[in-house]
């Protein structure tokens, strides 16, 4: 996901998209264990969006306490 998109998004709606993310992440982890994934690659790519998520909801809720 296009880190642009998500800081145009409200802190509710990041909430949101991180816990989606959080679902797909589990899924990911499950495929991959039983060996139906075939790209374990996306597994580093949704744990990495995820960080971004919460890196941008961090930047978000210190600017509104500020």
């Amino acid at each position: 996901m296009n880190p642009q998109e998500l800081r145009n998004m409200t802190v509710e709606e990041l909430t949101a998209k991180e816990s989606d993310f959080r679902k797909e992440y589990f899924n990911l982890r499950m495929q991959v264990a039983t060996g139906q994934s075939e790209n374990p690659m996306t597994l580093r790519n949704k744990r990495r969006d995820i960080a971004r998520l919460k890196t941008i909801i961090a930047e978000k809720e210190k600017k509104t306490n500020e």
